[in-house]
């Protein structure tokens, strides 16, 4: 299938009530043995495909590595590839539309896009994050791919107790509307686990919403009980993978 198409596919499967379900990989064997299971999409996570690589998470891994490897993902399987695109690998506008436009390149036809400042301390401000992700939108225009920018916001994430995550919501719905405004096409609120949170973020985008399937959040119908539309393992399922890897080598070696 063309580019644009899976492009097409990828994003009419976010449906809010029934879930995309996106089992983060980290290479093409993973991506391979997910879509004979019959995902409907693959979707790299940065933390795993950075640890797959003898490098921590945070933009560490360069881009000139993790390029091929979403080549190899998107060659290897006739299903939409989406990428953990973190921060971008850069901070100005041009810079990172320039970087996405080689994501597009390899075939793959949805990001994620963090407004945390990787490297640095807080987020992006709104509007500088939002002028980011118009820059994205206007490269994929150009490249005529409706690429799918899973818009993400680290409010919940930095070292916030569940407890102050109320009092966040209209930051990130404040957030969620300046970015949809940009060129956005879903967000992502991992670290949100509270499920009268999540459906008053639902119901306050316009924005299919994306949830990270952690702590409180073990049920994927539970979420789409929610109306989530998006729901992504993380490095949740790298780290069992090493954890079993682990332990059969110990059982092998007695």
């Amino acid at each position: 299938m063309p580019q644009a198409e899976f492009a097409q596919t990828f994003g009419s499967l976010h449906t809010p009530g029934t879930p995309l379900i996106l089992y983060n990989i980290w290479d093409a064997g993973g991506a391979k043995a997910l879509a004979k299971a019959g995902a409907a999409a693959v979707a790299t996570g940065s933390w795993s495909v950075a640890a797959a690589h003898g490098y921590p998470d945070g933009e560490a891994i360069p881009l000139d590595l993790l390029l091929p490897v979403v080549e190899r993902i998107v060659a290897t399987v006739d299903i939409p590839v989406s990428v953990d695109m973190e921060g971008g690998f850069a901070v100005a506008p041009e810079e990172v539309a320039e970087n996405i436009r080689q994501v597009l390149a390899t075939g793959a036809v949805g990001i994620n896009f963090e407004d945390q400042v990787v490297g640095g301390t807080g987020l992006h401000e709104t509007a500088e994050q939002a002028a980011r992700i118009a820059a994205i939108r206007a490269v994929a225009e150009a490249e005529g791919v409706d690429l799918f920018i899973n818009a993400r916001t680290d409010l919940f994430l930095k070292g916030r107790e569940a407890s102050a995550h109320g009092a966040l919501v209209s930051d990130a719905l404040a957030r969620a509307a300046a970015y949809a405004d940009a060129g956005a096409s879903g967000f992502f609120v991992p670290g949100l686990t509270d499920g009268d949170l999540i459906r008053e973020i639902v119901g306050g985008t316009s924005l299919p919403v994306n949830v990270m399937m952690r702590g409180d959040l073990a049920a994927v119908a539970r979420v789409a009980e929610l109306g989530v539309a998006r729901a992504s393992f993380g490095p949740a399922p790298y780290a069992q993978a090493i954890q079993d890897l682990s332990a059969r080598y110990a059982e092998a070696v007695g």
